[in-house]
């Protein structure tokens, strides 16, 4: 399953390099036309990441967020920001398929547990980014000491059993994913649905990870690059 991305800030669809805001380029000042263009294209998902509330620490693109959700009949896993079971509840209710929680997962590893046992494995993914195999949090503007292999261990025990996979030094740098650290991962941990997110360029890159058993990823920057079109992915997907 191939799954476009739209990265949420003040309410336009943007991308980040290696996560810096600082490097931040404007995709579409509409997401909704972009999400609707998504979904003409006959793609089932979206991946949305409300960036601005990764930094804040709770929800601060809700306008956009909830303008996809009415308008769009796309299944939406939601990102950012994501630190109580309240805030999981009230995506759920607005609509949201499945809401994915990354810092709190570090900082509160029991909202998991809770999210799991309360809302169902199906509606929550585990987001594990990081750098040189350690989890990153905070919209990863800090690197922990915990490793990304010891987070999905724990998270697995808690009943979770997907988990978006970003290494962020790849991310928006269109240099390939990190097959060989996804691979580990999958390998390591079989009962999980690993997706890929970082780096993907281009066909060859999706067709590699699902030769190497990798057969989720999302998709950002290669498609505003015009390194895969939405017509390709539904191709391959």
């Amino acid at each position: 399953m191939w799954i476009p991305a739209i990265d949420l800030s003040q309410g336009q669809s943007v991308r980040l390099y290696q996560g810096d805001f600082e490097q931040k380029t404007i995709i579409n000042s509409n997401p909704l036309a972009q999400a609707q263009q998504i979904e003409a294209a006959g793609m089932q998902w979206l991946h949305l990441v409300d960036l601005d509330g990764a930094k804040a620490g709770n929800p601060q693109n809700l306008s956009a967020i909830q303008a996809i959700l009415k308008n769009t009949n796309l299944k939406v896993e939601l990102g950012g920001g994501i630190r109580s079971l309240d805030q999981i509840e009230t995506y759920l209710k607005l609509g949201i398929t499945r809401v994915i929680i990354g810092s709190a997962a570090i900082n509160n590893p029991s909202i998991v547990k809770q999210a799991v046992d309360q809302f169902g494995a199906e509606k929550i993914v585990v987001g594990v980014d990081g750098r040189t195999k350690m989890v990153a949090t905070e919209g990863w503007l800090e690197t922990s000491s915990t490793s990304m292999a010891d987070v999905i261990a724990k998270m697995i025990g808690f009943g979770a059993d997907t988990f978006i996979v970003t290494d962020i030094d790849k991310d928006g740098t269109m240099q390939g994913p990190n097959t060989e650290l996804l691979v580990e991962l999958q390998s390591q941990f079989r009962q999980a649905n690993i997706i890929a997110s970082g780096g993907i360029r281009d066909i060859d890159d999706l067709q590699n990870l699902k030769d190497a058993g990798i057969d989720s990823a999302v998709i950002g920057k290669a498609l505003s690059n015009g390194g895969i079109t939405l017509e390709q992915l539904k191709a391959v997907d």
